[in-house]
């Protein structure tokens, strides 16, 4: 009779703090202070997540690719640019080696200045690193930050981004990339006698501290009230900052730079020189004199060059990479079971567009995309299985 009486009793039934479900007593683990409640099942899941982040940290630490590998991958999605993906994959090697096998070392972290037209390639190469090595990056506009204080983006807003593009976890933000563009803006114009600080020389100085290595308060997404939770901080020190710019105008100081030392029967007038060779020599002092802040150029240690893409680069932009431009249209069309087809002479065409635009690569989507908004529109209520695109085809505007 008791233990019939026993079985019947009825089973205690707790909630799980983390799923809501109700289960029985003995499925539930009980925190130190008993207000922790987690149920078997939730506790396997957060199992599963701990092993898959420290899965894709161990693959991230015991396969860095080397700087050979590194460029070999970057040449299957960016053309040309050879010397500038050689410093690349040697600059980016070295500071994840630092962070991985190196972490109790001296060895100071190498950050990155890309100097190139628009349209050369330098958000490309930064955004293919990043997914290549399966990093967090956030690319930001220089020129919309000011200086603390002053109405604007500060530039710890940056950093809150980069925390959001790793889903929240600031340890793995801690390895990303950070890409400022458009940095040759905020230089302090010395040279035409500029009085610019708001978006100049106070943006530089803001960025200092941040760029050598520190731990940063990441903004509120609200106000401070009573009893909100803590900032949150990050530290800099493993980030790794690539900035960017034309830097337009560049090439007159250095040729006025390397005249002065010229002299003699044997001497060689730079200026006779295409712009192109003149900016392979480009040092810091020369960006200092460009208007950069002593302070600011000496935390970006590696320079590399990107070169205004030619006619015929254009045409492989086009045509090699792994994603290019026509390639897509072509897996487009191939949804709707049709065959897309680009004539050479249409891909020389839109690389003639371009050089007239004087836009890099950037102008070549626009103009493909010009070309095939009809057919895109067109096609997939048609018949046709099979659509060539020839160079009287191709369209363009303003040109």
């Amino acid at each position: 009779m008791e233990e019939q009486q026993l079985e019947e009793k009825p089973v205690k039934k707790v909630k799980c703090r983390f799923c809501g479900k109700e289960v029985s007593e003995d499925k539930i683990i009980y925190g130190v202070t008993k207000t922790a409640i987690i149920c078997e099942d939730c506790l396997d899941i957060c199992n599963h997540i701990v092993e898959d982040r420290q899965e894709t940290e161990n693959v991230t630490m015991d396969n860095i690719l080397k700087p050979m590998e590194l460029k070999e991958k970057l040449d299957e999605y960016v053309i040309g640019q050879d010397e500038a993906k050689k410093i690349i994959s040697v600059a980016v090697y070295n500071h994840y080696k630092r962070i991985f096998k190196l972490k109790d070392s001296c060895v100071q972290k190498t950050n990155i200045c890309l100097i190139g037209s628009s349209g050369s390639g330098k958000t490309l190469l930064a955004k293919t690193v990043a997914r290549l090595l399966d990093v967090p990056i956030v690319i930001a506009d220089a020129t919309t930050f000011t200086q603390a204080g002053y109405a604007g983006r500060n530039v710890e807003d940056c950093l809150a981004t980069l925390v959001k593009k790793a889903d929240g976890d600031i340890s793995r933000a801690e390895r990303g990339i950070v890409f400022i563009d458009e940095i040759d803006k905020i230089a302090c114009s010395y040279r035409d006698n500029s009085t610019r600080d708001v978006g100049g020389q106070g943006v530089q100085q803001a960025f200092l501290k941040m760029i050598e290595g520190t731990t940063v308060f990441l903004p509120n997404e609200k106000e401070n009230m009573i009893g909100q939770e803590e900032q949150k901080t990050i530290d800099t020190t493993n980030i790794l900052f690539i900035v960017s710019g034309a830097f337009s105008g560049i090439e007159k100081i250095i040729n006025s730079k390397n005249e002065k030392h010229e002299i003699g029967f044997g001497a060689t007038s730079i200026k006779a020189k295409k712009d192109d060779e003149a900016i392979e020599k480009v040092t810091q002092d020369d960006l200092i004199a460009y208007g950069m802040i002593p302070e600011f150029v000496g935390r970006i240690q590696t320079i590399a060059v990107l070169h205004k893409l030619k006619e015929n680069d254009l045409i492989r932009v086009l045509k090699e990479p792994k994603d290019a431009l026509t390639k897509q249209y072509q897996q487009l069309m191939k949804v709707d079971g049709i065959d897309l087809t680009f004539e050479d002479d249409s891909i020389r065409k839109i690389a003639k567009i371009a050089m007239k635009q004087k836009t890099g690569a950037r102008s070549l989507k626009s103009i493909l995309e010009n070309t095939m908004m009809d057919i895109m529109y067109k096609a997939p209520s048609s018949d046709k299985k099979e659509i060539t695109i020839q160079e009287k085809d191709i369209k363009a505007e303003n040109v």
